[in-house]
């Protein structure tokens, strides 16, 4: 599929791998936008969509352009490797009959799976949390060490967006360790990494939340989980399979994103002390800040696509059958939507939430909302803290060709 001969990638691009983005994607992402923007890439037989407007065009079209054969980059491998090459045996061995998963459904299935519980996720539903998420939040900073060297990470970026969404399906807190455990491991399937550690954790995972999904079904409580549980689509409950893939969908979307938005906005911040100090002198900035943080950041990297029937899009012949990989962080980036100093933190950005870092169109993040107001949340408390926090050390990313999240940020919290 795709073009037989088109313009050389920008050199070094390798968007498939992890390693790509510990260089310099933006400079590659800008070169293509500007020079290609819908880029035929060779080496891994997909388009790059790189421009906002495009990334929008494709996911308001689902029926042309696909989620049910896959959405992540390490899909595409899959589905050009066979059944029988090593990448298909190990993705099998881990993932095994697993039920689809909303983010792999297409409408009109997709519509009626969303609104289960879609409820759950509105605005005011999540408005309605925020007494409980601000109670996390100082419970959280008040267990920080202070004036020593502490992971920002795992102290102040994992709790929060973990215990609010193991609270919303009904993890019990003995068991949140291993939930931490767990969701980490989903992120590196989802990156394409498939070991023994990764099948175990698949395992585990599985058949700790098929028990909470049988014990849930003979008391049921007041929770997502048992939302999910009542749930009927045309008449008939959800099978214990399909609310286990449910689960899992919402523990990595209520998790791992809410974390890389968390650690990446406070990396924004520390290494911006003038954004800093205007943030503190303006509070009021905050959820626009929280936007731009997002923007910048897009701490999902990129979603996938499949063409169903011949397609053009600015001036090329995507045909049926071809992959596309959307950019969000390339999107987001976009110097037509966002100026010419696109690059930039700037906490009163007057576009900053046109950015699409939660997807767009019927896919659609379903935890935006909760993911804005853990953020805004847990950086209202930090703000008073945050311009006498220093960084204590070199910040460690994340190696991921999916997510983009740190995995050390020291520093130092004042007394």
């Amino acid at each position: 599929m795709g073009p037989a001969a088109r313009a050389a990638s920008p050199p070094g691009f390798a968007p498939e791998t992890a390693a790509f983005y510990q260089r310099d994607p933006d400079g590659a992402f800008a070169r293509l936008r500007r020079d290609d923007p819908v880029h035929w890439y060779g080496d891994g037989r997909f388009w790059c969509i790189t421009k906002h407007a495009d990334v929008q065009e494709v996911g308001r079209r689902p029926r042309d352009f696909c989620s049910s054969r896959g959405t992540q980059i390490f899909q595409i491998a899959l589905r050009h490797a066979g059944d029988d090459a090593p990448i298909a045996r190990q993705a099998s061995a881990v993932v095994g009959d697993m039920a689809p998963n909303i983010l792999m459904m297409d409408p009109p299935q997709h519509n009626r799976m969303r609104k289960l519980v879609i409820g759950a996720f509105t605005p005011r539903s999540a408005g309605q949390l925020e007494p409980r998420i601000r109670e996390i939040a100082r419970e959280t900073l008040a267990a920080v060490p202070r004036v020593e060297r502490v992971n920002f990470v795992d102290e102040l970026a994992v709790p929060l967006p973990m215990l609010v969404i193991a609270e919303m399906i009904g993890v019990p807190r003995e068991d949140r360790d291993d939930f931490r455990r767990w969701s980490d491991q989903m992120v590196r399937a989802g990156a394409g990494i498939f070991d023994e550690d990764t099948a175990r954790t698949f395992a585990e995972l599985f058949a700790y939340l098929g028990e909470r999904v049988k014990e849930c079904r003979e008391a049921p409580r007041d929770d997502v989980l048992s939302m999910l549980v009542r749930s009927e689509i045309d008449g008939d409950a959800l099978r214990d399979s399909e609310v286990v893939m449910f689960l899992l969908t919402l523990l990595v979307a209520g998790n791992e994103t809410t974390r890389n938005l968390i650690a990446g906005g406070a990396r924004l911040l520390l290494e911006h002390p003038e954004q800093l100090g205007r943030l503190s002198a303006e509070p009021e900035r905050l959820p626009n800040a929280v936007e731009e943080m997002l923007r910048l950041i897009s701490p999902v990297r990129n979603f996938c696509r499949c063409a169903t029937r011949d397609v053009g899009l600015r001036g090329e012949t995507i045909r049926k059958g071809d992959w596309l990989a959307m950019f969000y962080a390339s999107a987001n980036r976009d110097e037509d939507v966002f100026g010419a100093d696109a690059h930039a933190f700037r906490i009163d950005r007057p576009r900053a939430r046109q950015h699409v870092a939660f997807g767009f169109g019927e896919h659609l993040c379903l935890g935006a909302s909760l993911a804005r107001l853990e953020a805004r949340v847990l950086f209202e408390e930090l703000l008073p803290l945050l311009p006498k926090t220093e960084l204590a050390g070199p910040v460690v990313p994340l190696a991921s060709n999916l997510m983009n999240g740190l995995v050390d940020m020291p520093v130092v919290l004042p007394a």
